[in-house]
């Protein structure tokens, strides 16, 4: 099982448990060399406050990724936020935290979808041809700004569809052909295992990862990740494994490092 996730959450998110330093030890204990904190996006314009730290605490959780970075200096801490995209927020995203406050890496997720002038849940709304297509078209923007080391959970799809179709392969394959043709890797989300089950066509399985997504992913030229998503110190790295296990069963390359902003330019970086 790898020893590193770059997807962690800390109680600033609103629905997840411990600090920092809670993760950082729990990531030490269990010989990890390396952790990437990414809670969910602090936003200037305070947009979707319930899942999110709001902006005001921004130089809180800057100030204990760097006490955590002091007090624990056997591993490495990666500073980073798991963001999403909007066009407003391409200066926040990279003259300020990329930039003047120094993240080490951002992560895309669409956990909400433009659609027709507003936004929709992802989890809950992604169940017409019209919102999968959105959707697609969203991720694919992300991978096309460059400002993102990877996708988080590409295919939470699964959240609001039982049973594979024809939408869901149009849209799997939009965001696949763009993660081929940016060089961006896609996340198989440990989370996805730790969450309620569903039962579909094909029986009881994750939410997400969603197999047939990654099954269509094995006839392009990608990368993929795999990350815990931890919302609890104790989940640090857990369902890794069963990340990997699905990665390695459909012969898919796995990296376990991630582009950093500071190695963008650098040979074999991401």
């Amino acid at each position: 099982m790898s020893r590193t996730s770059f997807h962690t959450h800390t109680f600033r998110c609103k629905h997840a448990e411990g600090d920092v330093i809670d993760y950082a030890r729990s990531a030490r204990a269990a010989g990890s060399p390396v952790l990437g904190i990414s809670d969910h996006a602090a936003l200037p314009d305070g947009r979707w406050p319930e899942a999110r730290m709001a902006f005001t605490e921004l130089d809180a959780y800057d100030a204990a990724i760097e006490s955590a970075q002091k007090a624990l200096p056997e591993i490495r801490i990666l500073k980073g936020m798991e963001c999403e995209y909007d066009a407003d927020y391409l200066g926040y995203f990279k003259d300020e935290l990329l930039g003047a406050r120094n993240y080490d890496y951002l992560i895309g997720a669409a956990h909400y979808t433009p659609l027709a002038g507003s936004w929709i849940n992802s989890f809950e709304a992604l169940n017409t041809a019209g919102a999968l297509a959105a959707y697609g078209r969203y991720v694919s923007e992300m991978m096309e700004t460059g400002l993102f080391a990877f996708i988080a959970h590409p295919d939470l799809f699964g959240c609001s569809n039982m049973n594979w179709n024809a939408d869901l392969d149009a849209c799997a394959r939009d965001i696949l052909q763009a993660a081929e043709s940016t060089n961006t890797p896609l996340e198989i989300n440990g989370y996805g295992f730790r969450k309620p089950p569903v039962q579909g066509a094909e029986g009881t399985r994750p939410r997400y990862p969603w197999r047939p997504f990654w099954e269509i992913a094995a006839d392009y030229r990608i990368r993929v990740i795999c990350n815990a998503d931890a919302h609890r110190p104790k989940d640090v790295l857990a369902n890794m494994d069963d990340a990997e296990a699905l990665a390695k069963s459909l012969k898919l390359e796995i990296v376990d490092h991630i582009r950093t902003a500071s190695a963008r330019t650098e040979k074999g970086a991401l």
